[in-house]
């Protein structure tokens, strides 16, 4: 199991980021979760700039966002599985907590848990799919010891 985390240069220094240990304990916890293992996961958290411009390029939203993921379809024989990336703008996130009166730390660790169960194949397109979703990230964040993340 392999999971990089990567801060971009450009974060703001009084931005919020949880430590790479943190970020890591949070993805295993969700592929343990998922009978998921020997896969890798590259995790970059980005600016408000960066998230912009990649959701722009790839969802043709010109906004930035809290989390995008970016699965890899690799064929089967390759192992480790590269599962793929998540992208984590750190002002979305920290705003969002504040907005949500959340813990910093129960918010990112939401992400994690969304960002990674897209790459799993889990999407929220129709009412079915988004409560099945929706269940699992809760399972999995009530799991962490944090409180369920929607109301």
């Amino acid at each position: 199991m392999l999971i990089e985390i990567q801060l971009s240069d450009r974060l703001a220094e009084n931005v919020y980021v949880p430590s790479e240990e943190l970020l890591q304990a949070w993805a295993l916890t969700v592929f343990q979760q998922q009978s998921v293992d020997d896969v890798e996961l590259f995790i970059r958290v980005v600016d408000k700039a960066e998230s912009q411009g990649l959701n722009k390029d790839y969802r043709n939203k010109d906004a930035p966002t809290n989390v995008l993921s970016f699965p890899i379809d690799a064929p089967e024989y390759v192992v480790p599985r590269v599962l793929g990336d998540l992208v984590i703008c750190a002002e979305v996130v920290d705003a969002e907590s504040q907005a949500q009166d959340k813990s910093r730390d129960a918010h990112w660790a939401h992400m994690v848990v969304h960002g990674i169960l897209h790459l799993l194949g889990f999407d929220h397109e129709d009412d079915d799919q988004a409560q099945q979703m929706e269940d699992l990230e809760i399972e999995i964040i009530q799991g962490l010891g944090f409180a369920k993340p929607y109301e």
